[in-house]
């Protein structure tokens, strides 16, 4: 009913990546996320699966990068 008349106010409740993050209304908890052309779309079954593989993918290669950085800071000042 407040949506109806005020419209949604989302907030962000989870960043899958830099760009992809899913928001919920505060008050009639409708559940949205960006799609590939970056618009928003509603939270399907489809779009979670989505997004948790998007996820697992970005925290795995943001602790490699760090790894490696660790790595070759430490060979530099061995050098």
């Amino acid at each position: 009913m407040y949506c109806n008349i005020f419209g949604h106010e989302y907030q962000v409740t989870k960043k899958v990546t830099y760009h992809v993050k899913e928001y919920t209304c505060r008050h009639c908890k409708k559940e949205l996320t960006t799609n590939s052309n970056g618009t928003l779309t509603e939270l399907t079954p489809k779009f979670k699966e989505i997004n948790a593989i998007l996820e697992r993918i970005h925290t795995t290669r943001m602790e490699r990068l760090k790894r490696k950085s660790i790595t070759s800071s430490i060979y530099s000042q061995l050098v």
